[in-house]
């Protein structure tokens, strides 16, 4: 009988994970000894903070990342084809969302692997529940491209989609991007168009604010340097 692949959420920052992780997230982690991760050095720290039942230097990881070749993707199976089960761990947040991990579960679905997601934080799913945005309807998009006048052109698109569907559109941008998309957005927007800033969410500076395009224009920008932020909007 085939494994199970486990779907292990982390932090989402240096966050300890009892704060963000219930326990039996936690204790399922614990007795793993396969894992497929981003990148094996921040997988083990982690591992490491939950006190595993197995030492750490006698688990196996195998890399699944944006470098993986699509080739090596049944190579990961085959713990689990072997019996073993597997967790899948992200650098932060939800495997299989806006991450490789979805690649290896589809695979697992096709090879009749039972699936099972444990609950965990997802960047997403909070800043949407906090922004006070269109919760029914709405959409993730990724990065935006970074040059103009695509960026620009790209965000024209999103808000007049919005307005049309009422739907609350999410994107991110490399952490020391932020504040140049920032600033292309308040730049492009319409004033009445709502804009949410949601960034280093569950850490203690965590900083979420909701205000029309007019009103983020008067206000000093927040410090979005280098903090993982999602901006949402909703026209």
């Amino acid at each position: 009988m085939a494994g199970t692949l486990y779907l292990i959420p982390c932090p989402l920052g240096d966050t300890p994970a009892e704060q963000v992780l219930p326990a039996h997230t936690i204790n399922l982690a614990r007795r793993l000894r396969h894992f497929v991760v981003e990148h094996p050095k921040s997988a083990r720290q982690f591992l490491s903070a939950l006190k595993p039942e197995t030492p750490i230097q006698s688990m196996h990881f195998a890399e699944l990342n944006e470098h993986t070749p699509p080739a090596a993707l049944q190579t990961l199976l085959e713990p689990l084809l072997a019996g073993e089960d597997v967790g899948i761990i992200s650098e932060a947040g939800c495997p299989g969302i806006a991450d490789p991990g979805a690649d290896l579960v589809n695979l697992a679905h096709k090879s009749e692997i039972r699936v099972i997601p444990l609950v965990g934080p997802s960047s997403i799913l909070l800043a949407l529940m906090a922004s006070g945005l269109n919760g029914q309807c709405f959409a993730f998009h990724g990065y935006l491209p970074v040059a103009e006048p695509e960026r620009s052109q790209r965000i024209a698109q999103l808000e007049t989609e919005s307005a049309k569907r009422q739907q609350t559109q999410l994107f991110i941008e490399t952490p020391y991007r932020n504040e140049k998309l920032l600033q292309a957005l308040l730049g492009k927007c319409q004033p009445a168009t709502q804009l949410c800033i949601a960034s280093n969410l569950t850490l203690p500076d965590e900083f979420i604010e909701t205000r029309p395009v007019s009103q983020w224009r008067k206000r000093p920008m927040p410090p979005l340097h280098k903090r993982p932020t999602l901006f949402l909007l909703l026209a």
